[in-house]
C-alpha cells in the first residue's frame, strides 16, 4: 500500500522542502496565463503545498487517492484555521462540480502515473476540468533523476523520530523505478514498530510528456527546470510543464 502508515511522516521526511518558494512559484506560473483563482490540486498529499496557496488568495481543493494523507491534510487546515475542501479520488478520474482555472499536480504525482493509458487519462481529464483558458501545471522527477541518482541506489536515515531503509531498482527496458522503503518507528521500551511500502514510478521523457497533452487537446506547452522559466538540460532532476486549454 502506497502512503499508509507512510503518511503520518511524510511531512517529518519533507521538513527541508520550502513549500512557500514552491507556492509562489506555482503562483506565477498560474498568474502568467490566467487570473483566475480556482485550483483543483491532484495528489495534494498531506496539504504542505495547498495551504500557502489559500493563504495566497487562491480557493483550492485539494485531491489525493489516499485518505490517510487526507486525514494529515484536514488535521493540519483545522489547525491553521483553513478551510480546505480535500477529496478522496484518482487523479485519472478527475471529476469536478465546475471547471477551474488551474489544475496543480506538484511533486511526482504524474511519476506515479505507469502506463501511456494512465497519462492519457489524467490529461484528459485535467483538460475536461479546466475553463477555456485554464492551465495544468505540474512537474516530474525527470528520466536522469531516476535512472541515474534513484535507480540501483539504497538509500538510509535515522533521525531518532524514524529509521528507514529506501532500495531502488530501475528497469530500463520498462522505464520503470521500484522504490522498496522498510520504515522503523519507536513504540516505547526500547522497541520499535515496522512497515513497509512499494512504489513504483515511471520515467517520462519531456517527448513523451509533449505527446500525450497535444494528443488531450492541449496547446502552448512549455517545459522549465524546476523553479525556473529556463530550458532543461540533460541532467535536470525535476522537470516543469505548463500547458493550456485553448
Amino acid at each position: 500500500m502506497q502512503y499508509g502508515d507512510f503518511a503520518a511522516l511524510y511531512d517529518t521526511l519533507m521538513k527541508d522542502v520550502d513549500y512557500g518558494a514552491w507556492s509562489e512559484y506555482v503562483q506565477t506560473l498560474i498568474s502568467a496565463h490566467t487570473s483566475g483563482k480556482t485550483i483543483a490540486e491532484c495528489a495534494c498529499g498531506t496539504g504542505s503545498l495547498t495551504m500557502p496557496l489559500v493563504r495566497a488568495g487562491y480557493s483550492v481543493t485539494g485531491i489525493d487517492i489516499s485518505g490517510e494523507m487526507l486525514r494529515v491534510a484536514a488535521e493540519k487546515a483545522r489547525n491553521a484555521g483553513l478551510f480546505i475542501p480535500l477529496v478522496q479520488m484518482d487523479m485519472k478520474n478527475l471529476a469536478l462540480h465546475k471547471p477551474v482555472d488551474a489544475v496543480v499536480c506538484a511533486c511526482d504525482g504524474v511519476n506515479y502515473l505507469t502506463s501511456e493509458n494512465d497519462l492519457s487519462l489524467f490529461f484528459g481529464r485535467a483538460y475536461a476540468s479546466l475553463k477555456s483558458g485554464g492551465v495544468l501545471l505540474f512537474d516530474i522527477s525527470s528520466e536522469y533523476k531516476l535512472s541515474h541518482i534513484l535507480g540501483f541506489n539504497t538509500f538510509f536515515s535515522d533521525d531518532g523520530t524514524c529509521t528507514y531503509v529506501w532500495r531502488n531498482m530501475y528497469d530500463k527496458k520498462s522505464r520503470l523505478l521500484e522504490m522498496n522503503l522498510t520504515f522503523f518507528t519507536p513504540c516505547g521500551g526500547g522497541r520499535y514498530t515496522r512497515f513497509d511500502e512499494r512504489h513504483i514510478q515511471a520515467a517520462w521523457s519531456v517527448e513523451d510528456i509533449k505527446s500525450a497533452l497535444e494528443k488531450a487537446g492541449f496547446r502552448d506547452i512549455c517545459v522549465y527546470a524546476h523553479m525556473t522559466q529556463s530550458e532543461p538540460s540533460d541532467t535536470t532532476e525535476r522537470i516543469q510543464f505548463a500547458a493550456i486549454k485553448p
